[in-house]
């Protein structure tokens, strides 16, 4: 069932519309000039596992889906759709599809950024002399010139969450994929790309360079597909979209979809458009969104910094001549977990948590380890609580996985502070796990820093309309955006990190012995 909320008696006049699919919701939010929500509509995101490992999204479904929550959410607002001055749209980053370029038919279904089964593809390439053989090229480049462009790949490791080795496993495994590839007529698409080509029924292919950077299969400092990259895992150049700007004139709906032609002014990764909802516009702000998974991403300006181990460089998003950049640092399964917890009775309602957590002293020992880690990609790391005892309670298993949160979002700011040489400025979280004051506040206790929340969780929607808005001339600058931020709450240290030392080194170890299970 959608959910979504009306304005009563709302004005005739000019709107955005910013829509967000995400990993496990699509949300679609109408904002006025003063971008109050005017109205919504969300529908759950449905995942298929047709394998162990396996994670993906049916095309049919997604398009329908999209589709239904627009139109739904200016109905909410009382409007018509001419009244829309331009429609924008962030995606989950990373999950992809395939089709064949004359009839569009897909050849699989989208690839999910979660699925894993590239996972032996991914071990033996890592375990491979060739890879070795291109660390020690790259090395010596580095060494020799000093640009960084040559430094990622010179420790270059493969993870089941890049592109390029699920789209590999495609051209080993799905023969007409191979074949139309070689008849360049395989296209290849992050979801943005998907949704272009069906709102413009095969008049558009394109993405931008936020979601094209985020692939894994994109250079970033030279801002094209790499051919380097593609020869090595013989991924054929041709499949890939042209990149455009992030806030731009990508063409307008079909009139038969929504019954005028809307304008589609912005596509945008959900995470670079969160950045920019938060109006984190500066060098060193930094945004932490808390959803299915936790990104750290700082602003680094005209500066791409190189990966480092634990940290990845990406575009945040161009407009015209000016190009940001952010690097970024990531851990999977945030939400995940909460919402397993919830699956399995741990608690009714996920507002129940934090005070669930704080009715305890502590978690009594227990630790929670989520199935993630940082520094090394481990596929093999096992979730699991530790600690358990005739004692615990349901309370104390919540308390362990808000705490485990907490104490992963401190690895990450550490790594973040040792590796980024960019003084660090204000930190802007969003997303559903930035509603828990109990993580907000362990979070800014662990970390040493103020955190803002704002009125408005829901960024990767608000950003997307931001950049739509300002491509149609809704709104005039990033000035004036700023203007328009909310901040409901602000979390300051209370605690000194001492107070969380015991606590944080049990779960250490408890993360050390779930390591290569």
């Amino acid at each position: 069932m959608p959910c979504g909320q009306q304005e009563s008696g709302a004005a005739p006049a000019r709107y955005v519309v910013g829509v967000d699919v995400g990993s496990t919701v699509l949300k679609c939010h109408v904002y006025d000039r003063a971008a109050a929500v005017r109205g919504s509509s969300c529908r759950k995101v449905e995942s298929l596992y047709p394998r162990p490992g396996w994670v993906e999204l049916d095309p049919e479904v997604l398009w329908s889906q999209f589709v239904g929550v627009v139109k739904e959410a200016v109905q909410a607002a009382g409007l018509h759709m001419r009244q829309i001055a331009g429609l924008g749209i962030s995606t989950q980053r990373a999950t992809f599809i395939t089709w064949h370029k004359r009839t569009g038919k897909p050849f699989h279904n989208f690839i999910s950024w979660q699925d894993l089964r590239s996972i032996e593809l991914v071990n033996s390439w890592n375990k491979s002399l060739l890879l070795k053989v291109v660390h020690v090229i790259f090395t010596v480049l580095h060494f020799l010139t000093g640009n960084d462009r040559y430094l990622a790949p010179s420790f270059l490791t493969f993870s089941t969450q890049q592109t390029s080795m699920k789209l590999s496993w495609v051209f080993k495994n799905i023969r007409e994929a191979e074949e139309a590839a070689k008849k360049n007529n395989c296209c290849f698409g992050t979801v943005d790309t998907w949704l272009l080509y069906r709102l413009t029924k095969g008049s558009v292919y394109a993405t931008d360079y936020s979601n094209a950077s985020a692939t894994g299969v994109f250079e970033p400092f030279m801002k094209c597909w790499n051919p380097t990259l593609c020869n090595l895992l013989s991924i054929p150049m041709s499949i890939y979209p042209p990149v455009k700007d992030t806030s731009f004139n990508f063409g307008s709906a079909d009139s038969e979809i929504f019954g005028v032609p809307v304008p589609i002014m912005a596509v945008v990764a959900d995470q670079q458009s969160a950045m920019f909802g938060e109006c984190c516009f500066h060098p060193g702000d930094v945004k932490l969104t808390m959803g299915t998974g936790c990104f750290w991403n700082v602003n680094t300006g005209e500066h791409l910094f190189a990966s480092r181990r634990g940290l990845y460089p990406l575009i945040g998003w161009k407009i015209g001549e000016e190009v940001v950049y952010l690097t970024e640092g990531c851990m999977s399964d945030i939400g995940t977990a909460i919402k397993w917890a919830q699956d399995i009775n741990l608690f009714t309602n996920v507002d129940e948590t934090e005070k669930m957590a704080r009715s305890i002293v502590d978690s009594q020992g227990v630790c929670f380890v989520p199935g993630f880690q940082v520094s090394v990609n481990d596929p093999y790391l096992c979730a699991s609580f530790m600690g358990l005892k005739p004692s615990t309670t349901r309370n104390h298993l919540v308390r362990a996985i808000l705490e485990s949160v907490a104490f992963r979002n401190k690895q990450l700011y550490d790594i973040i502070v040792k590796k980024v040489r960019i003084p660090l400025q204000t930190i802007r979280a969003d997303g559903g796990v930035s509603n828990n004051s109990f993580v907000m506040q362990m979070t800014s206790d662990l970390i040493n820093k103020k955190i803002e929340k704002p009125a408005n969780a829901d960024m990767s929607s608000l950003g997307a309309a931001f950049l739509a808005g300002l491509a149609s001339g809704f709104w005039t600058d990033k000035e004036q955006l700023k203007k328009l931020r909310r901040i409901e709450a602000v979390f300051e240290p209370q605690k000194d990190l001492e107070e969380y030392k015991p606590a944080m080194d049990i779960w250490l170890q408890a993360m050390k012995r779930s390591l290569h299970w």
